[in-house]
């Protein structure tokens, strides 16, 4: 009994000396799911002392804080033990399933690695649960907040959404970035140019005082009825905040964080247009307009030309609507109509005018009629119809040949009267036959003969020679065309060129001459598409889905370094990239 005692404490002693030689070296994280806007604590945790700690890339995510090394000994029961640690706080910056690679140690000459772990991320949540232990002050005095004008708009009325970003002391913000933005796929929109982000030291945000920053203005106008989600803006913020050290004069020492926040997913509840009383001529005008037809002469000569223009002023969609159609006579020449814009988009929606110019030719003298011109749209405000009627108008055209008359006056026909049959009525009518004879000539080598043999080799002639003409003519056409796309680049990119020594003004020009090369080239307004739809427009026009992408990349890289800090940005490589896009554009199409 005595041994076997003594046989177990060894047995003991050995096992306990074989677990505490055993090395250690793992990865924890704080959580295996979490959002795009929430924050991941990384452990790398070694129960005996390394050198040469390599961590792993991070590729996926950014690196808010780390390392921070920490390391603890302990006697417990006479058993010492140690734990070393290396801690990094990261931030995720894409969606899905993402790796965090292996660590690498040097351990007693060994080297140690840990397992890869695998993480899932989420979209971004309204409340982040922050595993990083952030302090409470952020939660409680930072927001982000999508202001939307009209949360149950009608088809077509425009609404306004405003995105403003809430903080107070003592937090300061140094530096604010983009992660998601919204598409606005659902809807027709246009952003309102901001400039600079600028704070309101007297902003209000429930009812208490803030400082408040506008980070970006959009006016949409629901293509679709039902419920259209707005999707969510999530900005990646730097932070100052005091933490409970002080100086040596008493003043709180500020630390650095990251923080980030999001709006949320916001639910747009659209009505359909009311189908009772709906105008026939209805063309999905919906806002207040006023209309009118005009002429910009009622007397003239035939031949001469005059002009009808028909107008259309108001606040509404006015992009977004076909302008009714002007009816004459037929005896009256109408050519195609010369649409004018002169549309503002301010926070309140679209207002200004929208015209077709008609330019009309008589030919004939005489009083010509224009009928009335009805136009009809919805109002929002009093949530009925309007049919609006042009006057009726008549055209006076003096000093030119008259219309003929093709409706003959049947009582102007002579009667019909009875021929008296006489004696030679049928004098003309030879009755006696004279036969002469006919010499027989050749074919061969006749007048027929050589016509039929030269002619089609004229004919040939003559064909080749106009499309040797016509061909020459298209092929200079082509060129000229290719020169004034040449010459309209380099005049649009040049005045982003003057502008290298100041980035917001450089980006904001960059950013106005690749819409200007756009509406110019494929004759479009832009303002009027989301940046997917200038994908799809641009493939429409034999522009290649790369090509396509990088164009509207460039765009949205114009948008964020208008705020982004100089260290950040190279707007000599923008330029160049900005001008070789223009060039694959120009070969393409």
């Amino acid at each position: 009994m005595k041994y076997s005692a003594r046989y177990l404490l060894c047995f003991l002693l050995g096992f306990n000396f074989l677990m505490e030689a055993q090395v250690t070296f793992e990865a924890k994280v704080s959580k295996r799911k979490l959002g795009l806007n929430e924050r991941l604590r990384v452990d790398f945790e070694m129960n005996e002392n390394g050198d040469n700690f390599n961590p792993p890339s991070f590729s996926n995510f950014q690196v808010v804080s780390g390392p921070q090394q920490a390391v603890s000994r302990s006697w417990v029961n006479g058993v010492q033990s140690f734990s070393k640690t290396y801690t990094y706080f990261l931030t995720p910056k894409i969606k899905g399933k993402v790796t965090i690679g292996q660590a690498v140690v040097t351990i007693g000459g060994e080297i140690y690695k840990t397992t890869p772990v695998e993480i899932e991320v989420t979209n971004s949540v309204r409340k982040p649960n922050d595993p990083n232990n952030v302090d409470n002050i952020v939660d409680g005095n930072i927001h982000l907040v999508a202001e939307v004008s009209k949360s149950a708009p009608y088809l077509n009325e425009g609404i306004t959404v405003i995105y403003k970003l809430y903080f107070r002391n003592p937090i300061s913000v140094s530096d604010v970035s983009e992660l998601e933005s919204p598409s606005y796929g659902d809807f027709w929109s246009h952003l309102i140019k901001i400039g600079r982000a600028e704070i309101n030291m007297r902003g209000s945000y429930k009812g208490e005082p803030y400082n408040e920053v506008i980070w970006r203005k959009a006016v949409l106008y629901p293509q679709k009825t039902g419920k259209l989600v707005l999707e969510p803006l999530t900005l990646n913020l730097s932070l100052s905040i005091p933490s409970n050290r002080r100086d040596l004069f008493g003043r709180r020492i500020m630390t650095q964080t990251q923080k980030t926040i999001t709006t949320g997913e916001k639910v747009i509840a659209v009505k359909d247009l009311p189908q009772n009383n709906k105008p026939k001529n209805f063309s999905g005008a919906v806002g207040q307009f006023d209309f009118d037809v005009i002429l910009n002469k009622d007397l003239l000569k035939a031949s001469e030309s005059f002009q009808a223009k028909i107008k259309v002023k108001g606040k509404g969609n006015l992009k977004l609507f076909n302008l009714p159609t002007i009816n004459v006579p037929n005896t009256l020449e109408v050519y195609e109509p010369e649409h004018d814009e002169k549309v503002k988009i301010t926070i309140s929606g679209m207002q200004g005018t929208i015209e077709d110019n008609y330019t009309i030719v008589p030919q004939f003298q005489g009083k010509y009629p224009i009928p009335s011109i009805q136009f009809s749209y919805f109002d929002p405000n009093s949530e009925s119809y309007k049919i609006l009627k042009s006057q009726d108008l008549i055209v006076d055209v003096f000093e030119g040949p008259a219309a003929v008359n093709t409706n003959r006056n049947l009582k102007s026909i002579a009667p019909k009267t009875s021929i008296p049959a006489v004696d030679n009525a049928f004098r003309y009518i030879k009755l006696e036959t004279k036969f002469v004879s006919i010499d027989k000539k050749s074919f061969w080598r006749s007048q027929l003969f050589w016509t039929l043999v030269i002619f089609p080799v004229f004919i040939l002639s003559i064909s080749f020679l106009l499309k040797r003409v016509f061909y020459g003519r298209n092929n200079d056409v082509t060129k000229q065309k290719q020169r004034r796309a040449e010459q309209l680049t380099k005049k649009y990119l040049s005045s982003a060129k003057k502008h290298f020594d100041d980035q917001a003004q450089f980006y904001e020009v960059l950013e106005r001459a690749l819409h200007s090369y756009l509406k110019a080239k494929l004759k479009i307004e832009t303002t009027e598409l989301s940046k997917s739809k200038i994908k799809n427009l641009l493939h429409q026009k034999s522009v290649d889905k790369k090509t396509a992408l990088e164009y509207v990349e460039v765009i949205e890289s114009c948008e964020r370094a208008r705020y982004s800090p100089e260290s950040l940005v190279n707007m000599k490589d923008d330029f160049k990239n900005a001008s070789s896009l223009i060039g694959k554009i120009d070969r393409q199409i």
